[in-house]
């Protein structure tokens, strides 16, 4: 049977190497021209991938291959592991694949190109950002908030139908949703998460209050008005996602003139990881119709990897070079020698928690006066709040996070309810936030990954938790650092050899629990994120 697998992944990568390299340069220059016929192009080249994983004679032959006791060698039994998961989830009939990719398409395109309209004038994502962070006129944040929901109405059907599809195809292959086909097959259990997040949420509870408060108390006075009377659009982002900031550090002074590209580049070699041969291919900078989210993308898993950014020069921007370059190291260092499916991250959270490790450095005193050039005295005035805004953005992330995992399970477990209501159900008991009078709209459709990425933030909130146990077993057992002290890394190449050894050369040979395990002594554990951040 051994030879007949070898022949098998001979055929798949094949078909699936050229295609899927393709598939990635197409998606990527759509992304940037934001040009219809590029999507066009891209969606055709999806469909004809997933093609491939939908291909029920194959999907036999793997399963065949996973239920044989023949094979011994660990690697052989991991890329039958992470092919079966890969092919279970399209097979599907082609007419529904199709649906799904054209419907997933359409709304994708809907996102990318639409503006936000107030008085007229058309706005970016950036504008409307910087207008709900910077102004204190309550009618014109009320009405910057309500267009920045405005695609939710454009968008709400078609999520709700695409819903129904991913439901349809995952009832079809024996799973009681798409949310928990999803989770499955991405090798994390229901029953764990759930029980993870009731733990968060029992532990953020007594902070988050704290926090909130203090932020209510804030706003009240920044804007001049009762507590009572604080709407969501008051709270300085679209969804309460970071928090408002309440501490008066104003990072974007450090950013205003600096070249963020070559701070980024600056920062990373020094820890020992090379990321010019990426910059030089990225695309970092705004432009018109281009998608203004951020990305990493890894073209062919031969070294080809690439970032796309819409860079001011800001914190925002800064610590999102940070975040993205972390994926994009992650994805270069990766064994060559692993064969060509096991060539990518454990899994995705275990990207993220790299990409949270570095973005959070943005703002960390240390790394602001040894990437930046602050005075020692800036460092220290600054400290105390700069651990205060971390922690109220982590501990305000972590609810929101309550909220779309909480929403997208009950969205898929009955795409007919209620959505707007539950929506703010949700948004009222996990974020304190309270819902405008007599508002029934798709506020939940505005949100980009709902529709897009579903059931996928849990992986942040995972990353987050993860990231806290990499930075103390970095800090304590490879730098052999125990003070309290909130380091950053800078200059020390010993952290890019641990990394890059113990961790990104394994790509998937391993499932994210023993790799988490092999490189940090013990299993997944949220009590550094709590010690790091709640205690």
């Amino acid at each position: 049977m051994e030879k007949e697998f070898f022949d098998f992944i001979k055929s798949f990568e094949n078909k699936v190497v050229n295609l899927s390299k393709e598939l990635s340069l197409a998606n990527f220059n759509a992304t940037i021209s934001g040009k219809p016929e590029d999507y066009v192009k891209t969606a055709q080249l999806e469909l004809k991938l997933k093609k491939i994983f939908s291909n029920k004679e194959d999907f036999e032959k793997i399963k065949e291959f996973k239920n044989s006791a023949e094979f011994t060698d660990g690697v052989n039994i991991r890329e039958i592991e992470v092919l079966y998961n890969s092919y279970a989830s399209y097979q599907i009939d082609e007419e529904l694949l199709t649906k799904t990719v054209e419907l997933s398409n359409k709304i994708e395109q809907k996102f990318a190109t639409y503006r936000a309209e107030v008085d007229g004038k058309k706005l970016t994502d950036n504008e409307i950002d910087k207008i709900l962070e910077k102004s204190k006129n309550s009618e014109e944040l009320e009405e910057t908030w309500k267009a920045s929901k405005q695609i939710g109405k454009l968008v709400n059907e078609d999520i709700i139908k695409l819903v129904k599809l991913r439901n349809e195809a995952a009832t079809n292959l024996g799973f009681k949703n798409y949310h928990q086909m999803s989770l499955k097959l991405n090798e994390l259990e229901p029953e764990f998460l759930d029980d993870l997040f009731d733990k968060l949420d029992a532990l953020t509870d007594k902070k988050f209050k704290e926090i909130k408060n203090d932020i209510d108390n804030y706003l009240s006075n920044y804007f001049s008005i009762n507590k009572t009377e604080l709407m969501p659009w008051h709270y300085q982002d679209k969804f309460f996602q970071q928090g408002p900031s309440i501490y008066n550090i104003d990072y974007d002074k450090y950013f205003e003139n600096k070249n963020i590209e070559e701070i980024t580049d600056e920062y990373y070699s020094g820890i020992g990881m090379d990321i010019k041969d990426m910059l030089s291919k990225s695309d970092l900078y705004e432009k018109e119709g281009k998608y203004q989210h951020a990305y990493c993308t890894q073209i062919d898993k031969e070294g080809d990897i690439r970032v796309l950014c819409n860079i001011k020069p800001n914190y925002k921007w800064m610590s999102t070079m940070l975040h993205e370059f972390g994926h994009a190291v992650y994805d270069k260092y990766v064994s060559k020698s692993l064969p060509w499916v096991l060539r990518e991250h454990a899994h995705i959270f275990t990207t993220e928690a790299i990409a949270m490790l570095f973005g959070r450095f943005a703002s960390n005193p240390n790394w602001l006066r040894e990437m930046i050039g602050i005075s020692e005295n800036e460092k220290n005035e600054i400290s105390n709040k700069s651990f205060k805004t971390l922690q109220l953005e982590q501990i305000i992330f972590s609810r929101w996070v309550q909220v779309i995992y909480r929403f997208e399970k009950a969205m898929f477990e009955n795409p007919d309810c209620d959505l707007n209501s539950l929506w703010w159900q949700l948004v009222e008991k996990y974020q304190g936030l309270k819902k405008p009078e007599n508002r029934n709209e798709a506020d939940w459709a505005s949100k980009i990954h709902i529709a897009l990425y579903p059931v996928y933030y849990q992986n942040y909130m995972l990353g987050e938790l993860l990231a806290s146990q990499l930075y103390f077993f970095i800090k304590e057992k490879v730098l052999i650092n125990n003070s309290s002290e909130n380091i950053s890394f800078v200059g020390k190449q010993e952290v890019g050899e641990y990394l890059i050894n113990l961790f990104f050369s394994y790509g998937a040979l391993y499932k994210w629990d023993k790799l988490v395990k092999n490189s940090t002594g013990e299993e997944l554990n949220p009590n550094y994120w709590i010690k790091q951040f709640v205690n």
